[in-house]
């Protein structure tokens, strides 16, 4: 496999929520000639909707393909003896000009056995808010299934869950189970297990332009749900210049932060695994041994596990999340 960074083409969705954002403000192209873009699906091995490299050697390739060609050169031998054909990951920029719905995630578990698909845990990392712009993420206070299935049934769930302002920088780390939704006015970077599996529990009393309502999975959800309360639910780092700080690290990824202004060296020969930047402000040059790629504001590269040396340049004050395995 040739030693270099890799970009993949887009895959936007239309959803009800969405908006312009991930045109005006990221700059992709609106190949749906649509106001109401919701998500960029970066990198994607999830069914009808896999990725393909948008560019050098490899350009019209699918993900899966170069995964089949290429395992352990792509992916690293670890992850590719436990996900065979499979991206382990599902990375996206999130537009919601309206809020999305109120759900949550099942497990893997409960995902297997139920869809035949991995759970979807998931974290978010703040891009932009308008101003008051929230996000609910958990209950605010200690309920049963009973006081939960009341609120529910009654329109009101909404008393009952904890609402939070966000602003640029916030992360929050979203396990399978917690209930969720991103509000109106922010713009995200979503890194999650590679599912597309999400129990619907509340829509806003929401019709399509047919006047149809979107379909609700209150029992499926019931199962699922964690009640548990937390004091904190923002995930608390610390960004320091010229270096890597790590953000979240669970069993289904790690992500870290790299603050560059400058110059900065990475060296992943001990990983075993590809590696994803997202940059999520600034733009970034990334050079290797046979060239270099540009990492703008709102894209997305994978760096294959052969290339394990890396510069980053930027002129400018950058930040990219660095995801792995």
């Amino acid at each position: 496999m040739k030693k270099a960074p890799i970009k993949f083409i887009p895959i936007l969705q239309e959803k009800i929520w969405g908006g312009t954002k991930l045109i005006d403000v990221l700059h992709k192209k609106n190949t749906l000639q649509s106001n109401s873009i919701g998500e960029s699906w970066e990198i994607s091995t999830v069914k009808n909707a896999i990725s393909v490299v948008a560019e050098g050697v490899y350009k019209g390739m699918k993900l899966t393909d170069l995964i089949k060609n290429f395992p352990a050169d792509l992916l690293g031998k670890k992850v590719a003896d436990a996900f065979k054909e499979e991206f382990p990951l599902l990375i996206k920029y999130i537009d919601a000009k309206e809020d999305l719905s109120i759900q949550l995630h099942p497990n893997d578990e409960l995902a297997k056995k139920r869809h035949n698909s991995f759970g979807k845990t998931e974290m978010w990392y703040i891009m932009q808010a308008d101003k008051n712009a929230k996000i609910i993420v958990g209950f605010k206070e200690k309920v049963d299934k009973n006081v939960y299935q009341d609120y529910l049934n009654k329109g009101k769930i909404t008393k009952i869950l904890n609402f939070e302002e966000v602003q640029k920088g916030d992360v929050y780390f979203i396990p399978t189970g917690r209930i969720h939704a991103i509000g109106a006015g922010v713009l995200l970077a979503e890194i999650q297990q590679t599912s597309d599996i999400t129990y619907r529990v509340y829509d806003w009393q929401r019709t399509d332009k047919t006047g149809k309502s979107r379909e609700l999975h209150t029992k499926q959800a019931l199962e699922a749900l964690d009640f548990e309360v937390h004091d904190n639910y923002k995930t608390t780092y610390s960004v320091s210049e010229n270096e890597t700080q790590k953000i979240v690290e669970c069993p289904f990824f790690i992500t870290e932060i790299i603050s560059v202004n400058g110059k900065i060296e990475k060296d992943f020969t001990q990983r075993d695994s590809f590696t994803i930047l997202m940059c999520v402000s600034g733009n970034a040059s990334i050079r290797y041994p046979d060239g270099n790629t540009t990492l703008n504001y709102g894209e997305t590269v994978l760096i294959p596990n052969l290339l394990n040396k890396i510069e980053i340049h930027s002129a400018e004050k950058t930040e990219l999340l660095e995801v792995y395995l």
